[in-house]
């Protein structure tokens, strides 16, 4: 996990530098689990961060989502648009920078019936101030900052 600092520094040079190399189209880690391993789903039904588990998972472009349950599972799997995270889990206030940013459970906002991560509770702040600008903003950079 990164540290306050270390997710600071990263955004803020993500910020200054846009992506060089080709990104995966879902923030993932190098085992291809995406979004840190939490269950996507549980942010709609449990109005919170939920770790997933190995032994519920499923493949969604080109990643490997974990759930809570086999019932969150199969929500996804059901109709995975409606619950994986806008700008493929990627940092959505970097997003509307231009930027992309790796993100953490807890900074999170459920808004429109759609879910956005962001780096940190400071990236999230930022993002509240105005979800609707940043939405118009972030949806004219992706997906062309995957590379």
């Amino acid at each position: 996990m990164f540290t306050r600092r270390t997710t600071l520094a990263l955004l803020a040079s993500t910020l200054a530098t846009p992506a060089l190399a080709a990104a995966p189209p879902v923030f993932q880690d190098n085992r291809r689990i995406a979004i840190n391993g939490y269950d996507p789903v549980a942010y709609f039904n449990q109005s919170r961060p939920v770790a997933g588990a190995a032994q519920f998972q499923a493949e969604y472009n080109g990643a490997i989502w974990q759930f809570a349950s086999a019932e969150n599972r199969a929500a996804f799997a059901q109709n995975p648009t409606r619950f994986a995270p806008k700008y493929g889990g990627y940092c959505a206030y970097a997003a509307s920078k231009g930027a992309l940013a790796p993100t953490i459970p807890e900074a999170w906002t459920v808004y429109d019936n759609a879910l956005y991560l962001n780096a940190n509770l400071r990236a999230r702040g930022l993002w509240k101030q105005d979800i609707p600008g940043n939405i118009r903003k972030a949806n004219g950079f992706w997906p062309g900052i995957l590379g």
